[in-house]
């Protein structure tokens, strides 16, 4: 039986972050548009961790029962280290996918913004099947795409319109950089992984680029994210708040370039989780101010 520890490890709290971030984004872009609405922020905020965790607890088991978890260095791995049962996990994958059903049908009866139901079901359905079912996505090659979608522009999009009932400018800009900081996470992740997924068949898009290419990706992922600052200062100066979070990239940028392997990029995820979460409360206080 995994204790109660184990169980908060497996469902990966260092990746919170980055369910975190895209609620303080939107949230900001709403306040720019004096629509900020405190109720509908609790709630987005609970259904982005909830799918966050389920995504985690999803991907502990499907890897597990594949195999795939079995020689991996970093985070603990319920199933694939034997410390709980499948079932069991799976359990509170779907309990915590049913969580943020709920909370996601208050978010929208709350806000009357229905055409979002549609999109939070998809966001589940995406998240079971990014390791999930027969063919994964996630082994395809596909993962970050995933993330960068749900994670950013439905994330910050769907916060902003919950609010506000419309989209700027500023709540694109803001998605597609929070969006690409969350894909960065995983590229790094699937950087430290390369070597294992390689021997289990697992496709991610790190092993099919390559260690160079992949490192290379996480660097033009992070200029995105500062690009899109600009972009967002272009309906308010007050949005080059972010750039200030830029210092704790450079040690990242550094690690990931200098060649860091294995248990060397563990502090990137976590550095990476850290820079988005800053990055995303400037970006809101900016967007807020402006």
């Amino acid at each position: 039986m995994a204790t109660l520890s184990q169980w908060v490890e497996g469902a990966r709290p260092k990746t919170l972050p980055a369910a975190v971030a895209p609620v303080l984004v939107g949230s900001g872009a709403a306040a720019a548009l004096d629509r900020f609405n405190a109720a509908d922020v609790v709630l987005a905020l609970l259904v982005s961790l909830a799918l966050q965790v389920g995504v985690n607890y999803a991907n502990d088991y499907s890897d597990g029962i594949r195999g795939t978890d079995a020689e991996r260095v970093g985070p603990v791995r319920l199933v694939g280290q034997r410390l709980a049962t499948p079932g069991s996990v799976k359990l509170a994958a779907m309990a915590s996918f049913a969580a943020a059903a709920v909370f996601g049908l208050a978010l929208v009866a709350l806000s009357e913004a229905w055409v979002l139901l549609w999109v939070g079901a998809a966001a589940i359905v995406a998240a079971w099947y990014y390791t999930g079912g027969k063919r994964p996505y996630g082994y395809a090659g596909l993962g970050e795409v995933f993330v960068f979608v749900f994670f950013g522009l439905v994330a910050v999009l769907g916060t902003t319109y919950t609010q506000a009932h419309q989209l700027s400018a500023a709540a694109w800009a803001g998605a597609v950089g929070v969006g690409a900081i969350a894909a960065a996470i995983l590229v790094a992740n699937n950087l430290r992984d390369i070597p294992g997924d390689t021997v289990a068949g697992k496709r991610t898009l790190a092993v099919r680029l390559g260690d160079r290419r992949t490192r290379l990706l996480y660097v033009a992922l992070l200029a995105v994210a500062l690009l899109s600052v600009g972009w967002a200062a272009v309906s308010g100066w007050t949005a080059l708040l972010a750039l200030a979070s830029f210092a704790l990239a450079v040690p990242l940028l550094r690690r990931v370039w200098g060649g860091a392997q294995g248990r060397d990029l563990i502090p990137v995820l976590a550095g990476t989780g850290r820079f988005e979460l800053v990055y995303a409360a400037l970006l809101a206080l900016g967007l807020t101010l402006s």
